[in-house]
């Protein structure tokens, strides 16, 4: 992006739902009920088993106090909502997924760890909750299936003052050279895991989409200006791995 305004924001995002608005509203839903069952164990194979290392970490940058209200966006197999459940288990948990096959995997889940999650199966780019609701939102490994600018405002319109959203997500490295890498890496590991698990062909269909939509996507520092323009204040960032993957924590005042 050549600038970082408000306006060429919407444009990228206008430029990312025209692209791929047909498998937004469609094929990720066949995608994601085809991998709901292998989903963690593939993630774990993409990573070289770092997965867990990651999820940590972030955490480790999350503040939760007892009876926080905490709200999980795209919740899929509820990984966050369970890590930060064990971080601190006297918490209001409320996931929300697009997927129910995603999270009924994760209400299985939580279910044998003795956990309770809240689930509701919707859009969340109109999130179904009254303002200022949450203390907590979480974002994570989804961005890049969404309007994420939208999202962004609906996640600071039901946080309340003083109540912080983070979010981890792949993103587009500044460098070429890291990113072309990256993208090659990638389609390995989309083949190779369409291979293990024996894919089905919504998800066969949309590897070339997987690298796709990280190439339209953000580097860590224009999320960081998204964030900002979508009416966050404190935004800050933390990059690993030449900026593939970041955190990011913004407050709402």
């Amino acid at each position: 992006m050549a600038t970082h305004s408000e306006a060429a924001f919407n444009k990228n995002e206008s430029d990312r739902r025209q692209s791929f608005s047909g498998i937004w509203n469609g094929e990720l839903d066949k995608v994601f009920a085809d991998v709901a069952k292998y989903y963690d164990r593939a993630n774990v194979i993409a990573s070289l088993g770092l997965l867990g290392v990651w999820l940590k970490r972030f955490v480790s940058t999350i503040d939760v106090k007892p009876g926080d209200k905490v709200l999980d966006v795209c919740a899929g197999t509820n990984v966050m909502g369970i890590a930060l459940l064990k971080k601190q288990p006297g918490m209001d948990v409320q996931a929300i997924d697009r997927s129910q096959d995603m999270q009924q995997v994760g209400a299985e889940r939580a279910s044998r760890l003795g956990f309770t999650i809240k689930s509701d199966i919707g859009d969340v780019h109109q999130l179904p909750y009254p303002d200022e609701h949450f203390d907590v939102v979480t974002l994570q490994y989804a961005s890049r299936h969404l309007g994420i600018m939208q999202v962004s405002k609906e996640i600071h319109r039901v946080l309340k003052p003083g109540g912080h959203f983070y979010h981890c997500d792949m993103l587009r490295p500044r460098n070429k050279l890291v990113e072309n890498a990256y993208y090659i890496y990638l389609k390995f590991c989309l083949n190779l895991t369409s291979w293990l698990f024996n894919s089905d062909q919504a998800s066969l269909d949309c590897r070339d989409y997987f690298i796709e939509a990280l190439k339209m996507f953000y580097s860590a520092e224009e999320l960081s200006d998204l964030m900002r323009t979508a009416g966050f204040a404190s935004v800050e960032h933390s990059s690993i791995f030449a900026g593939m993957v970041a955190f990011h924590k913004a407050g709402k005042k």
